[in-house]
């Protein structure tokens, strides 16, 4: 009989060392300890590589604002206005004009974006305009709603419009020699001119 209690006694016995590896598992800890510690070494050397690379984004920026002005400068330069010859006599040099305006209109050009030059006679519209008065007649110009036609005298007083056509309908060698000149000054983008070749060719001093 009392062997029976001896027995469990033993079996409580072999219950003990069961705690044994629960104790031996705090013994493990220790080893991740040092793990870490060669970890962190690589650690401080990622954020080094990575305060360079702002450095190359601030280059960037000012590469891509170099060519910024650059380009306007450009702009400027390419400001020439086109020249176009419509060959044509003294006589029909102001049919021709009306015909470019036309033209031009169809292809989209505004009323207001055209202005229109007579070295000879006046155009009949002008000379109508002008039985009200000048300041009438030139308070149209500066409204810039419709075509408007003046006499090569009075380029300087026209203001620039994009598209300047030019009827050489006669007028004194003079007239057209000082007033074709200004007329270029005064196109923006196209200047036509409605005459003869040679004579224009001599006062412009090119071929077009």
């Amino acid at each position: 009989m009392p062997l029976i209690p001896e027995e469990p006694q033993i079996h409580e016995s072999a219950q003990g060392p069961r705690v044994t590896p629960a104790s031996s598992r705090t013994a493990p800890t220790p080893r991740p300890v040092p793990g870490p510690r060669p970890v962190a070494p690589p650690r401080p050397g990622r954020p080094g590589p990575v305060r360079p690379m702002p450095a190359q984004r601030t280059a960037r920026e000012p590469v891509v604002a170099a060519p910024g002005p650059s380009a306007k400068v450009a702009a400027p330069a390419a400001a020439a206005p086109q020249l176009q010859l419509i060959p044509a006599s003294a006589e029909g040099a102001l049919d021709a004009a009306e015909e470019a305006v036309d033209l031009l209109l169809d292809s989209g050009r505004a009323p207001g974006e055209v202005l229109v030059i007579t070295t000879g006679d006046l155009h009949p519209w002008a000379a109508h305009e002008l039985s009200f008065g000048e300041a009438a007649y030139w308070a149209q110009h500066e409204a810039g709603d419709d075509v408007f036609y003046a006499d090569a005298s009075a380029v300087g007083r026209a203001a620039s419009r994009p598209v300047v056509v030019v009827a050489v309908n006669g007028g004194s060698p003079e007239a057209v020699a000082s007033g074709l000149p200004l007329t270029l000054g005064r196109a923006g983008a196209l200047l036509i001119v409605c005459g003869d070749p040679q004579q224009i060719n001599s006062v412009l001093g090119a071929g077009v």
